[in-house]
Protein backbone atom coordinates (compact mmCIF):
# COMPACT_ATOMS: atom_id res chain seq x y z
CA UNK A 1 0.00 0.00 0.00
CA UNK A 2 1.20 3.08 -0.51
CA UNK A 3 2.41 5.72 2.36
CA UNK A 4 -0.57 8.26 1.01
CA UNK A 5 -3.73 5.54 0.41
CA UNK A 6 -2.27 4.42 4.28
CA UNK A 7 -2.47 8.17 6.05
CA UNK A 8 -5.92 8.51 3.65
CA UNK A 9 -7.49 5.39 5.37
CA UNK A 10 -6.01 6.01 8.93
CA UNK A 11 -7.68 9.41 8.45
CA UNK A 12 -10.98 8.00 7.33
CA UNK A 13 -11.06 4.95 10.06
CA UNK A 14 -10.03 7.96 12.36
CA UNK A 15 -13.25 10.26 11.47
CA UNK A 16 -15.38 7.42 11.65
CA UNK A 17 -14.30 6.30 15.03
CA UNK A 18 -14.77 9.79 16.52
CA UNK A 19 -18.28 10.04 15.03
CA UNK A 20 -19.35 6.90 17.06
CA UNK A 21 -21.29 7.21 20.09
CA UNK A 22 -18.97 6.83 23.24
CA UNK A 23 -20.88 3.97 24.38
CA UNK A 24 -21.82 2.08 21.59
CA UNK A 25 -21.94 -1.89 22.98
CA UNK A 26 -20.26 -3.33 19.88
CA UNK A 27 -17.42 -1.29 19.32
CA UNK A 28 -16.40 -0.28 23.01
CA UNK A 29 -17.25 -4.05 24.36
CA UNK A 30 -13.67 -4.59 24.46
CA UNK A 31 -12.38 -2.07 25.93
CA UNK A 32 -15.03 -1.57 28.83
CA UNK A 33 -13.63 -5.44 29.94
CA UNK A 34 -10.22 -4.08 29.77
CA UNK A 35 -11.05 -1.21 32.35
CA UNK A 36 -11.68 -1.78 35.91
CA UNK A 37 -14.50 0.71 37.59
CA UNK A 38 -13.18 3.29 40.56
CA UNK A 39 -15.45 1.57 42.97
CA UNK A 40 -16.06 -1.93 43.84
CA UNK A 41 -19.76 -2.07 42.41
CA UNK A 42 -21.04 -5.83 43.04
CA UNK A 43 -23.44 -7.32 40.60
CA UNK A 44 -25.36 -10.37 41.50
CA UNK A 45 -26.63 -13.86 40.36
CA UNK A 46 -28.71 -13.45 37.21
CA UNK A 47 -28.17 -10.26 36.26
CA UNK A 48 -26.04 -10.68 33.49
CA UNK A 49 -27.99 -14.06 32.39
CA UNK A 50 -28.86 -13.64 29.28
CA UNK A 51 -24.98 -12.50 28.59
CA UNK A 52 -23.19 -15.19 30.50
CA UNK A 53 -25.77 -18.24 31.14
CA UNK A 54 -27.31 -19.94 34.03
CA UNK A 55 -24.23 -20.99 35.99
CA UNK A 56 -23.56 -18.42 38.45
CA UNK A 57 -19.39 -19.03 38.26
CA UNK A 58 -20.18 -18.20 34.30
CA UNK A 59 -21.92 -14.90 35.77
CA UNK A 60 -18.70 -14.09 37.74
CA UNK A 61 -16.26 -14.50 35.21
CA UNK A 62 -18.23 -11.92 32.81
CA UNK A 63 -19.05 -9.22 35.48
CA UNK A 64 -15.40 -9.54 35.87
CA UNK A 65 -14.62 -9.10 32.22
CA UNK A 66 -16.41 -5.74 32.47
CA UNK A 67 -14.23 -4.16 34.84
CA UNK A 68 -16.73 -5.25 37.89
CA UNK A 69 -13.99 -6.17 41.13
CA UNK A 70 -16.77 -7.53 43.25
CA UNK A 71 -19.94 -10.03 43.89
CA UNK A 72 -23.07 -9.95 46.10
CA UNK A 73 -24.85 -12.81 46.56
CA UNK A 74 -27.83 -12.31 49.35
CA UNK A 75 -28.61 -16.28 49.17
CA UNK A 76 -25.09 -17.62 49.27
CA UNK A 77 -25.73 -19.40 52.50
CA UNK A 78 -28.68 -21.28 51.18
CA UNK A 79 -26.70 -22.40 48.41
CA UNK A 80 -24.65 -26.12 48.31
CA UNK A 81 -21.33 -25.77 50.29
CA UNK A 82 -19.28 -27.08 47.13
CA UNK A 83 -21.18 -24.41 45.28
CA UNK A 84 -19.92 -21.52 48.20
CA UNK A 85 -16.78 -22.54 48.33
CA UNK A 86 -15.79 -22.58 44.27
CA UNK A 87 -17.72 -19.20 44.31
CA UNK A 88 -15.31 -17.71 47.23
CA UNK A 89 -12.12 -19.66 44.63
CA UNK A 90 -13.42 -18.02 41.84
CA UNK A 91 -13.57 -14.86 43.28
CA UNK A 92 -10.55 -15.47 44.97
CA UNK A 93 -8.63 -16.07 41.52
CA UNK A 94 -10.24 -12.84 39.77
CA UNK A 95 -9.25 -11.10 42.21
CA UNK A 96 -13.03 -9.69 43.52
CA UNK A 97 -14.10 -9.21 46.63
CA UNK A 98 -16.96 -11.22 48.20
CA UNK A 99 -20.00 -8.45 49.21
CA UNK A 100 -22.88 -9.13 51.42
CA UNK A 101 -25.31 -12.18 51.79
CA UNK A 102 -28.14 -12.47 54.09
CA UNK A 103 -26.82 -13.72 57.37
CA UNK A 104 -30.84 -12.86 59.02
CA UNK A 105 -33.80 -11.18 57.92
CA UNK A 106 -36.99 -10.91 59.90
CA UNK A 107 -39.80 -7.51 58.22
CA UNK A 108 -42.77 -8.49 60.48
CA UNK A 109 -41.56 -9.89 64.14
CA UNK A 110 -40.23 -8.02 66.85
CA UNK A 111 -37.37 -10.33 66.82
CA UNK A 112 -34.92 -7.47 68.77
CA UNK A 113 -37.00 -5.31 69.97
CA UNK A 114 -39.06 -7.93 71.66
CA UNK A 115 -37.12 -11.23 71.93
CA UNK A 116 -37.72 -14.39 73.41
CA UNK A 117 -36.00 -17.34 73.63
CA UNK A 118 -36.58 -19.08 70.57
CA UNK A 119 -35.72 -16.16 68.21
CA UNK A 120 -33.17 -15.02 69.91
CA UNK A 121 -31.27 -19.03 69.49
CA UNK A 122 -32.25 -19.05 66.02
CA UNK A 123 -30.47 -14.89 66.03
CA UNK A 124 -27.28 -16.20 67.44
CA UNK A 125 -27.65 -19.80 64.89
CA UNK A 126 -27.55 -17.78 62.24
CA UNK A 127 -24.49 -15.70 63.09
CA UNK A 128 -23.19 -18.85 63.88
CA UNK A 129 -23.23 -20.46 60.61
CA UNK A 130 -22.53 -17.12 58.67
CA UNK A 131 -19.21 -17.23 60.36
CA UNK A 132 -18.95 -20.42 58.53
CA UNK A 133 -20.02 -18.99 54.91
CA UNK A 134 -18.09 -16.37 55.36
CA UNK A 135 -14.81 -18.30 55.85
CA UNK A 136 -16.02 -20.43 52.56
CA UNK A 137 -16.72 -17.13 50.09
CA UNK A 138 -14.20 -14.96 51.91
CA UNK A 139 -16.74 -12.55 52.89
CA UNK A 140 -15.94 -10.07 55.61
CA UNK A 141 -19.55 -8.49 55.77
CA UNK A 142 -23.16 -9.87 56.03
CA UNK A 143 -26.57 -8.41 55.96
CA UNK A 144 -29.10 -8.44 59.35
CA UNK A 145 -32.44 -7.11 58.96
CA UNK A 146 -33.24 -7.21 62.76
CA UNK A 147 -37.08 -7.38 62.88
CA UNK A 148 -39.96 -4.86 62.98
CA UNK A 149 -41.08 -2.46 65.54
CA UNK A 150 -43.18 -4.05 68.77
CA UNK A 151 -46.89 -3.95 67.41
CA UNK A 152 -48.00 -6.09 70.67
CA UNK A 153 -51.74 -6.12 70.80
CA UNK A 154 -52.45 -7.98 74.72
CA UNK A 155 -53.94 -10.91 72.93
CA UNK A 156 -51.14 -11.66 70.78
CA UNK A 157 -49.90 -14.86 72.78
CA UNK A 158 -46.43 -15.33 71.11
CA UNK A 159 -44.91 -12.03 72.25
CA UNK A 160 -46.62 -11.35 75.13
CA UNK A 161 -43.56 -12.03 77.80
CA UNK A 162 -44.20 -8.62 78.53
CA UNK A 163 -47.38 -8.59 80.21
CA UNK A 164 -49.21 -7.88 77.04
CA UNK A 165 -48.72 -4.04 76.40
CA UNK A 166 -46.64 -2.44 73.13
CA UNK A 167 -43.44 -1.17 73.96
CA UNK A 168 -42.40 2.43 74.37
CA UNK A 169 -39.89 3.08 72.04
CA UNK A 170 -36.68 3.37 74.34
CA UNK A 171 -37.05 -0.18 75.44
CA UNK A 172 -37.90 -1.72 72.08
CA UNK A 173 -33.87 -0.08 71.46
CA UNK A 174 -32.46 -1.45 74.42
CA UNK A 175 -33.75 -4.86 73.60
CA UNK A 176 -32.33 -4.48 70.34
CA UNK A 177 -28.52 -2.86 71.46
CA UNK A 178 -28.22 -5.87 74.21
CA UNK A 179 -29.18 -8.95 70.90
CA UNK A 180 -26.72 -6.75 68.74
CA UNK A 181 -24.35 -6.74 71.23
CA UNK A 182 -24.55 -10.50 72.15
CA UNK A 183 -24.39 -11.05 67.97
CA UNK A 184 -21.28 -9.20 67.64
CA UNK A 185 -19.31 -11.40 70.39
CA UNK A 186 -19.76 -14.26 68.03
CA UNK A 187 -18.24 -12.09 65.17
CA UNK A 188 -15.56 -10.52 66.84
CA UNK A 189 -12.77 -13.14 66.96
CA UNK A 190 -13.02 -13.62 63.38
CA UNK A 191 -12.79 -9.80 62.44
CA UNK A 192 -16.86 -10.09 60.75
CA UNK A 193 -19.28 -7.20 60.57
CA UNK A 194 -23.26 -7.56 60.52
CA UNK A 195 -24.10 -4.25 58.84
CA UNK A 196 -27.57 -3.46 59.93
CA UNK A 197 -29.71 -2.37 57.49
CA UNK A 198 -32.38 0.59 57.62
CA UNK A 199 -35.51 0.15 55.30
CA UNK A 200 -37.37 2.47 54.08
CA UNK A 201 -41.59 2.30 55.51
CA UNK A 202 -43.72 3.83 52.14
CA UNK A 203 -42.62 1.68 48.92
CA UNK A 204 -41.42 -1.73 50.80
CA UNK A 205 -41.28 -2.36 54.51
CA UNK A 206 -43.64 -0.75 56.63
CA UNK A 207 -43.12 -1.60 60.08
CA UNK A 208 -39.57 -2.44 60.12
CA UNK A 209 -37.44 -1.96 63.25
CA UNK A 210 -34.66 0.48 61.57
CA UNK A 211 -35.59 3.25 59.13
CA UNK A 212 -33.19 5.89 58.81
CA UNK A 213 -29.40 6.51 58.53
CA UNK A 214 -29.45 8.35 61.91
CA UNK A 215 -31.51 5.68 64.19
CA UNK A 216 -28.61 2.95 62.50
CA UNK A 217 -25.92 5.42 63.53
CA UNK A 218 -27.37 5.56 67.45
CA UNK A 219 -27.49 1.52 67.39
CA UNK A 220 -24.25 0.99 66.15
CA UNK A 221 -22.57 3.46 68.31
CA UNK A 222 -24.35 2.05 71.35
CA UNK A 223 -23.03 -1.90 70.34
CA UNK A 224 -19.91 -0.17 70.07
CA UNK A 225 -18.49 -3.12 68.07
CA UNK A 226 -16.30 -3.39 65.00
CA UNK A 227 -18.52 -6.02 64.60
CA UNK A 228 -21.80 -3.97 63.94
CA UNK A 229 -21.82 -1.43 61.06
CA UNK A 230 -24.53 0.40 59.01
CA UNK A 231 -25.49 -1.11 55.10
CA UNK A 232 -26.22 2.68 54.18
CA UNK A 233 -28.69 1.28 51.37
CA UNK A 234 -28.98 4.42 48.97
CA UNK A 235 -32.55 3.51 47.27
CA UNK A 236 -34.05 3.34 50.48
CA UNK A 237 -31.94 6.44 52.09
CA UNK A 238 -33.74 8.30 49.36
CA UNK A 239 -37.15 7.24 50.04
CA UNK A 240 -36.72 6.95 54.20
CA UNK A 241 -35.34 10.89 54.45
CA UNK A 242 -32.82 11.72 51.34
CA UNK A 243 -30.12 14.19 52.06
CA UNK A 244 -27.94 11.73 50.88
CA UNK A 245 -24.47 12.68 50.83
CA UNK A 246 -25.22 15.06 54.35
CA UNK A 247 -26.23 11.97 55.81
CA UNK A 248 -23.87 9.71 54.39
CA UNK A 249 -20.82 11.96 55.64
CA UNK A 250 -23.08 12.19 59.40
CA UNK A 251 -22.60 8.20 59.71
CA UNK A 252 -19.39 7.74 57.92
CA UNK A 253 -17.57 6.50 60.99
CA UNK A 254 -20.35 3.50 61.34
CA UNK A 255 -20.81 2.33 57.40
CA UNK A 256 -19.66 -0.83 56.47
CA UNK A 257 -21.18 -1.47 53.23
CA UNK A 258 -23.64 0.40 50.62
CA UNK A 259 -25.94 -0.90 48.01
CA UNK A 260 -27.65 1.18 45.36
CA UNK A 261 -31.07 1.16 43.09
CA UNK A 262 -32.64 4.34 41.55
CA UNK A 263 -35.70 5.74 42.87
CA UNK A 264 -38.81 5.25 41.73
CA UNK A 265 -38.57 1.98 40.38
CA UNK A 266 -35.17 0.62 42.40
CA UNK A 267 -33.42 0.08 38.96
CA UNK A 268 -30.14 1.09 37.83
CA UNK A 269 -28.35 4.28 38.12
CA UNK A 270 -29.82 7.01 35.81
CA UNK A 271 -33.44 5.35 35.74
CA UNK A 272 -34.75 7.76 38.57
CA UNK A 273 -34.11 10.67 40.91
CA UNK A 274 -30.55 10.14 42.47
CA UNK A 275 -27.66 12.05 41.12
CA UNK A 276 -25.52 8.83 41.26
CA UNK A 277 -22.12 9.96 39.97
CA UNK A 278 -22.49 12.86 42.94
CA UNK A 279 -23.23 9.81 45.37
CA UNK A 280 -19.96 7.93 44.12
CA UNK A 281 -17.48 10.39 43.92
CA UNK A 282 -17.97 10.99 47.44
CA UNK A 283 -17.99 8.02 48.63
CA UNK A 284 -15.12 7.77 46.12
CA UNK A 285 -12.92 10.42 47.07
CA UNK A 286 -13.18 10.44 50.92
CA UNK A 287 -12.63 6.61 50.91
CA UNK A 288 -9.15 7.05 48.81
CA UNK A 289 -8.39 9.55 51.54
CA UNK A 290 -8.69 7.41 54.71
CA UNK A 291 -7.73 4.11 52.69
CA UNK A 292 -11.39 2.81 52.63
CA UNK A 293 -12.14 -0.31 50.57
CA UNK A 294 -15.60 -0.19 50.09
CA UNK A 295 -18.31 -2.61 48.05
CA UNK A 296 -21.23 -1.28 46.49
CA UNK A 297 -23.81 -3.92 46.50
CA UNK A 298 -26.11 -3.39 42.90
CA UNK A 299 -29.74 -4.41 44.67
CA UNK A 300 -31.78 -3.60 42.04
CA UNK A 301 -33.47 -4.65 39.02
CA UNK A 302 -32.39 -4.05 35.23
CA UNK A 303 -35.07 -1.73 33.38
CA UNK A 304 -34.51 -3.55 29.96
CA UNK A 305 -34.79 -7.44 29.78
CA UNK A 306 -32.52 -9.64 28.09
CA UNK A 307 -28.51 -8.99 26.66
CA UNK A 308 -29.44 -5.36 26.05
CA UNK A 309 -30.51 -4.48 28.80
CA UNK A 310 -27.77 -6.17 30.66
CA UNK A 311 -25.17 -4.13 28.73
CA UNK A 312 -27.68 -1.14 29.58
CA UNK A 313 -26.67 -1.47 33.29
CA UNK A 314 -22.72 -1.85 32.24
CA UNK A 315 -23.13 1.40 30.80
CA UNK A 316 -25.02 3.01 33.59
CA UNK A 317 -22.49 2.16 35.85
CA UNK A 318 -19.76 3.95 33.41
CA UNK A 319 -21.52 6.91 32.65
CA UNK A 320 -22.04 7.19 37.16
CA UNK A 321 -18.52 6.20 37.32
CA UNK A 322 -17.28 8.68 35.21
CA UNK A 323 -15.73 11.28 37.93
Amino acid sequence: MKRRDFVRNGLLAGAALASTPLFTPSLNASTRSMQKFKLRYAPHPNMFKASAGDAIIDQIKFAADQGFTAWEDNGIAGRPVELQAKIGQTLDSLGMKMGVFVAYASFDKPTFTRPDADSTEEILSNMRNAVEVAKRVNATHFTVVPGSVDQQHPDDGKWNKYGGSRLSEGYQTANAIDLLRRCAEILEPHDLAMVLEPLNWHANHGGVFLERSDQAYAVCRAVDSPACKILFDIYHQQIAEGNLIPNIKMCWSEIGYFQVGDNPGRKEPGTGEINYRNVFKYIYDRSKEEGKDFVVGMEHGNSIKGAAGEQAVIDAYRQADSF
